[in-house]
């Protein structure tokens, strides 16, 4: 099977959020990847909740689920949701591969774990970027406003917000 064609790249690193300082993806995320229900999913994590300790999954507040809900204009009740969503992190969606053992939730996984990878490339990449970028502006710290003026505009486009689709 190939797991390039399972599912697009780009739907799980979108799928991919940044919550309480970590990289998560929400429940109803990881159901929908893998072809469930959010409700079989759960109840299949809480039928094996030791194998997931607070540094792999953590059901978010009140007030981080109703700002989600904000950041991304959904309805009050979001799908008629009567809890609030759980996130996973790396590890715990590593660990959701033995709680879902079908071939689809492996290769799903396996999917799942490159886009955190890339993320996690992406990521030092950026820092690597940041330091280079220091380094030169000392270099030329003596020249005239226009170089600091190109310094200036990088690091604005290094610090944006990454726009989502």
């Amino acid at each position: 099977m190939n797991h390039s064609t399972l599912i697009p790249s780009e739907r799980v690193t979108h799928a991919i959020l940044f919550i309480r300082g970590q990289k998560v993806m929400l429940d109803h995320d990881l159901a929908t990847l893998y072809g469930v229900e959010t409700k079989v999913l759960v109840r299949s994590v809480q039928r094996n909740i030791h194998r997931f300790p607070k540094d792999f999954m953590f059901q978010l507040t009140r007030k981080e689920f109703e700002n989600l809900r904000c950041q991304f204009g959904t309805s009050r009740f979001w799908g008629g949701r009567r809890y609030r969503p759980y996130a996973f992190t790396e590890q715990g969606v590593a660990m959701l591969s033995s709680v879902l053992s079908s071939r689809k939730a492996i290769a799903v996984n396996i999917a799942i774990m490159r886009a955190f990878v890339r993320i996690r490339e992406i990521l030092a990449t950026h820092k690597e970027l940041a330091r280079k970028l220091e380094e030169l502006e000392a270099k030329f710290a003596d020249h005239d406003e226009k170089i600091t003026q190109v310094f200036e505009a990088i690091r604005a486009l290094m610090h944006s917000p990454v726009q989502r689709n």
